[in-house]
């Protein structure tokens, strides 16, 4: 190890964290904010571009000032479909971001999928015409503001992801850059030929020229500006937060794969350097290998998972705090056949129901808090089954073990129930921020913190694995009413499964 430490910045849907990771694999300093959220109709949801990187620039400084030691690299991960539009000259955001869990242009998804281009999209990009991705966002953006569409045509505007906006706000606009796996998750990247594809930028109505430069995600970044961070520091690595995560996992080799509990819930799966495209409702996406160079992965995705707990919360008022969720959930002997399926934003993989609506399904007079909080945790593991089980479909192979992370997998109740309905073990690093990690890592091996890959995975040590406990039967019939409770969401929503 050549010493020094790595701050990663991890910016995610409700907040922003930063981490200053030691080279021994210490996490010797961080800081964590909330922002808002806005949901100015139904179905929209927005964030200030501003906020976010006020937010994010403070618990970066909070976190340098609290490990009190030399940084030498700075790793960022992010959010990823969510947009942001701004002027490069003054670095001032031209309208709220559009966030990935937004779903306004579910119409024009409709239109564009009636015309025939799914297909097209599909091949090129491994995506689908869906209203989580980015690409749509801009479209919906330049239809409906003449202004922005002008500035647009004219290169007077900077588009990209979160990533994209945080590396020109850190280095005061002397890089507009983004990695592949942001870009690929755009429906603007052809996965084949690494890079912005021109007929899919004419699709969706967005000049190549305001687009960010696609650099590898351990690589060159740019050095943070001293006014910004107070600090001069090479920013090394970017790389989307499941993508991330699936990097500090470990999971650099085809057949790994990892879990990551946040707002929602991704399931990436490495397929190496071949591209595997999915027969059952999963995407292809860009990944990276144990250097930070170009991999695949197969990923599905529960748009709300944390974010169902985060309502029993903030919306129903039937919990003060997350963490109290693992004790009532234990309370319980069984779920009494209460099921949450938490389509507040649509269903995901692999269903792909964007217009679907969230249901509680098998109340009774005896269905209490707990049941609630319970079903709530419960479909987090029904969720993930489903993409698992398309996984193997898709790749021919069974899966040994799944690799879990994010705030949801500090809760060993959640472990252990999904352990048993995936028939497989369940493992949780010791540091279930893996995400940050991923990003810390990509960086220190660009900055030479770690001389290898191996050595930065050394540093970091395991954590505990849940076995399954549940018989088969018993996984069959919570499985069986996971599925119907499904089937009642799609026939109430006026949708064909």
């Amino acid at each position: 190890m050549s010493g020094g430490a790595v701050l990663a910045i991890d910016q995610g849907t409700t907040g922003s964290s930063a981490l200053v990771v030691s080279a021994r694999g210490e996490v010797v300093g961080r800081s964590y904010r909330e922002f808002m959220q806005h949901f100015p109709r139904p179905g929209w949801v927005e964030h200030d571009a501003e906020e976010i990187f006020a937010v994010t620039a403070r618990v970066a400084r909070e976190a340098i000032a609290d490990a009190n030691t030399e940084v030498a690299a700075v790793g960022i991960t992010n959010q990823r479909e969510t947009v942001v539009v701004w002027d490069p000259a003054t670095l001032r955001p031209l309208h709220r971001a559009i966030v990935w869990q937004d779903r306004r242009t579910s119409a024009l998804c409709r239109e564009l999928r009636a015309a025939g281009h799914e297909e097209t999209v599909r091949r090129r990009t491994g995506l689908l015409l869906d209203p989580y991705f980015s690409g749509t966002k801009l479209r919906w953006l330049f239809e409906t503001d003449p202004g922005l569409a002008a500035r647009a045509e004219s290169g007077d505007l900077a588009v990209g992801t979160i990533d994209a906006w945080l590396v020109a706000r850190l280095t005061a606009g002397a890089v507009h850059a983004t990695d592949p796996t942001n870009a690929s998750r755009t429906l603007l990247f052809d996965l084949d030929e690494g890079g912005w594809n021109d007929d899919l930028l004419a699709l969706m109505g967005v000049p190549r020229r305001i687009l960010p430069e696609v650099r590898p995600s351990s690589g060159d970044f740019g050095v943070t500006d001293g006014g910004v961070l107070g600090v001069e520091v090479p920013i090394a690595g970017v790389a989307g937060d499941q993508q991330a995560a699936l990097y500090g996992q470990g999971c650099w080799e085809a057949g790994t794969g990892k879990c990551t509990y946040g707002t929602g819930a991704f399931l990436l799966f490495n397929t190496g350097s071949t591209r595997v495209a999915s027969d059952h409702g999963l995407l292809t996406t860009a990944a990276c290998n144990a250097m930070g160079g170009p991999a695949f992965a197969l990923e599905g995705s529960i748009f709300v998972a944390g974010a169902a707990i985060q309502w029993l919360r903030d919306g129903l008022g039937i919990l003060e705090d997350a963490a109290e969720s693992e004790a009532m959930a234990l309370s319980l002997s069984g779920n009494d056949g209460v099921y949450l399926v938490p389509a507040f934003t649509g269903l995901g993989a692999p269903h792909w129901k964007p217009d679907a609506r969230g249901a509680i399904t098998g109340l009774t007079r005896g269905t209490t808090r707990e049941h609630l909080v319970r079903a709530a945790l419960e479909a987090m593991a029904y969720g993930t089954q489903e993409i698992l089980a398309a996984m193997e479909r898709d790749s021919g192979v069974r899966s040994t073990g799944l690799r879990v992370d994010g705030g949801a997998a500090k809760n060993d109740w959640l472990l252990d129930f999904m352990a048993g309905v995936l028939g497989v073990p369940v493992s949780r690093p010791k540091m279930v921020e893996t995400t940050a990690l991923g990003a810390a890592g990509l960086a220190g091996l660009h900055a030479g913190v770690w001389r290898s890959p191996e050595e930065f995975s050394r540093v970091f040590a395991a954590g505990r694995s849940f076995e399954p406990r549940i018989d088969a039967g018993e996984r069959e019939t919570l499985i069986e009413g996971w599925q119907r409770a499904v089937q009642g969401v799609l026939a109430a929503s006026g949708l064909s499964r």
